[in-house]
């Protein structure tokens, strides 16, 4: 059974996966004059939101028939092992420790064809100097011989550096934040950061909006 937060595999048919799918689209227009192959999510805080939301953003382009790779970026507190029910005794670290492992990544198929998981792995005591290393930038270039798309999941942005340092690295960046909860001088706050070490941000995602009641009645027809 797919996890309860990948709506867009549970519950296809609701606004909510929609908008998923909405979000595709926008992001396949943006890159139409600059491609965006590797993607990052990041919030200014915890609980916002962002690990969903790429799930399920991966999930639609998966869909629509897009090789796609979501490595979870997050050394501290991974999630995607657990919201994609997968083990996680080698993942990213693994390629950043093993030489061999760039010609064949640790990546774990899905349901969903087309769509894999690079985990994190074992947990590093320096993430911040791991992800900034010369030897990430390898292994972005190995992900991206095998996908069209390859989503970050990173830590949020005011906690820890992890995020600014691998935003450098990315095509775009997409700040997540959560309606009802996102403070607005954190989302600046984070901005900031981001800006600060020129990350290319494309645009902000929010979570937990409600919708217009006749927008509702119109997909539960």
């Amino acid at each position: 059974m797919p996890d309860a937060q990948l709506i867009t595999l549970t519950d296809p048919r609701t606004p909510a996966a929609e908008a998923y799918r909405a979000l595709r689209t926008n992001l396949t227009f943006y890159s139409l004059d600059k491609p965006l192959h590797c993607l990052l999510f990041t919030s200014p805080v915890p609980g916002e939101g962002k690990s969903t939301v790429l799930a399920n953003l991966a999930v639609t382009l998966a869909q629509g028939g897009n090789r796609t790779i979501i490595v979870d970026s997050d050394l501290r507190k991974p999630s995607q092992h657990e919201i994609w029910h997968l083990d996680n005794q080698r993942g990213l670290t693994t390629m950043l420790v093993e030489v061999t492992a760039l010609a064949n990544p640790a990546v774990q198929a899905t349901a969903v064809p087309n769509l894999s998981v690079l985990s994190s792995g074992p947990l590093p005591p320096n993430p911040a100097d791991v992800l900034g290393s010369r030897r990430m930038d390898e292994v972005i270039a190995a992900l991206k011989e095998h996908a069209d798309y390859v989503l970050f999941d990173a830590p949020p942005t005011l906690a820890v550096t992890d995020a600014a340092l691998l935003s450098a690295k990315m095509d775009g960046v997409i700040l997540v934040l959560r309606a009802g909860s996102s403070q607005r001088d954190h989302a600046a706050r984070a901005k900031e950061q981001l800006d600060r070490v020129k990350a290319p941000l494309i645009g902000t995602v929010l979570t937990n909006a409600r919708y217009d009641a006749p927008v509702g009645s119109y997909y539960s027809r």
